[in-house]
């Protein structure tokens, strides 16, 4: 089995190892928005009882209208991450798999750890009819790469002539409608997409993401999954928040993205790619400034595959901008 992977938001083994409570630190080694968006009531009745019908079927529906995935209802899951671990039991034994990398770890994790042969490729005209299962995270973690929808419906179609699955992971997709395919999945038989609610309204620690997929796809999801994978407050802040206004979140993301990479262009820092919730900078000396930053109780997010890369959140306010501006002045990395 390969060894776990070490992501962001690792606050208490930072503070191990350079000091401070988490309290005293900054993190900037997310993709989640800095500012939690207020919860919204939640009755005593989804606490007390095992999350009825009726709560499931008012997030599916809030979540059919905020992610358009029009007469798809999509599947609510406990954090995209538990069906992750689930991908390897719809692809077919013996057939490869591809995932346009570099991106989120856990995806090539869960694959070798199953016993598949895993290839990243980088473009779609690398699809093979060898590959039974394609990973495509749309924007990516961590360059901020890019699909268009025709493109991926493109894909699909690929994919489809050979009886293979393509799977699309829009958690960074709430920022960027206009790149969702969420709309095609219900009526295509071999594309499926993941959505995250936490990283856009700032609750990362409620555990909760959806399938948007064809019906046949989401019964088995939900088979593997069990009764009461959700819980009913997390039913209920779902359904609440996707059917509000949402632009004031929008517009409070994008504000603090303006301010922090006008932290790292005022510091020199190279810009290299990113998505509306965190930047990715290209530094020949990454680790080092990791660790200086580090020192001054500021957490970004470094990868061993490269080592010349430093991926940095979004600060909830300008006094977060401040502390980074300062940080950086402080050394001769920037």
């Amino acid at each position: 089995m390969s060894a776990p992977i070490v992501h962001g938001g690792g606050i208490t083994e930072a503070g191990a190892v350079f000091g401070g409570r988490p309290e005293d630190w900054l993190d900037l080694s997310t993709g989640i928005n800095p500012n939690p968006v207020t919860l919204p009531d939640i009755p005593i009745q989804a606490w007390h009882r095992l999350p009825d019908r009726h709560l499931v079927d008012g997030a599916r529906n809030a979540a059919a209208h905020y992610y358009r995935s029009g007469d798809g209802l999509p599947l609510p899951v406990p954090g995209t991450q538990s069906v992750i671990q689930l991908l390897p039991r719809l692809a077919a034994p013996g057939r490869r798999i591809a995932i346009f990398g570099p991106t989120y770890g856990e995806y090539a994790r869960a694959f070798v750890n199953a016993g598949f042969a895993v290839d990243e490729i980088s473009t779609p005209d690398q699809l093979t009819p060898d590959h039974g299962l394609a990973v495509l995270v749309n924007p990516n973690n961590p360059t901020g790469r890019a699909f268009l929808p025709v493109d991926i419906a493109g894909m699909a179609q690929r994919m489809k002539a050979h009886g293979g699955l393509l799977l699309v992971d829009e958690a960074f997709g709430d920022t960027e409608p206009h790149l969702s395919v969420a709309a095609q999945a219900a009526g295509c038989d071999n594309l499926i997409v993941f959505r995250s609610f936490g990283k856009f309204f700032g609750l990362a620690g409620l555990r909760l993401g959806f399938v948007i997929a064809a019906e046949p796809v989401l019964s088995v999801f939900q088979e593997w999954l069990g009764p009461w994978a959700v819980s009913g407050p997390a039913l209920v802040v779902a359904t609440k928040l996707m059917g509000g206004d949402t632009q004031a979140v929008q517009s409070l993301i994008m504000a603090r993205k303006r301010g922090l990479e006008a932290v790292l262009r005022q510091a020199h820092l190279k810009i290299i790619g990113g998505t509306p919730l965190f930047t990715l900078i290209e530094h020949e000396r990454a680790s080092e400034l990791h660790e200086h930053l580090c020192r001054a109780w500021i957490l970004t997010r470094k990868f061993s595959y490269a080592p010349s890369w430093l991926r940095i959140g979004l600060a909830p306010d300008m006094a977060g901008d401040t502390r980074l501006a300062d940080a950086l002045r402080g050394t001769h990395l920037a």
